[in-house]
């Protein structure tokens, strides 16, 4: 059994300003979209559906801040306008333009680890690798 390119927590990661500043062992993500209903005179039914904005949520699971960020001073609490990028064997899925709603919190004191964080992305783009 052959496992290599089965994506690890290194291939899950959020950058900011192109700088990787923390991988993230799993997440798990939602996207919706609100469509409306177009309905004519004397029709029964809707004639057509236009679709709404799409919505990306997001919940990362077990974030660990990088060396390099941890000597930069991160502080989860601060990002803004920020990107996840999920490496996948065959593509790779970048959701950017994030912002934090939510975070949750357990563990040693000083330990630049999050248990949870939800972000909402702006823009999901995929391409081929």
């Amino acid at each position: 059994m052959n496992i290599t390119g089965f994506p690890t927590s290194s291939d899950i990661y959020l950058e900011v300003d192109g700088k990787k500043v923390a991988v993230v062992q799993s997440y798990a993500a939602r996207t919706s979209r609100s469509s409306r209903s177009v309905e004519a005179f004397g029709e029964d039914e809707p004639v057509a559906t236009i679709p709404g904005p799409r919505s990306h949520v997001l919940e990362l699971t077990r974030l660990y801040a990088t060396d390099e960020a941890i000597r930069d001073g991160i502080n989860f609490h601060d990002l803004e306008d920020f990107s996840l990028v999920i490496c996948k064997p065959d593509r790779k899925i970048i959701y950017s333009g994030c912002q934090w709603s939510d975070i949750d919190e357990n563990g040693q004191l000083g330990a630049m680890v999050v248990e949870k964080i939800t972000i909402v992305a702006a823009r999901r783009i995929e391409t081929a690798v």
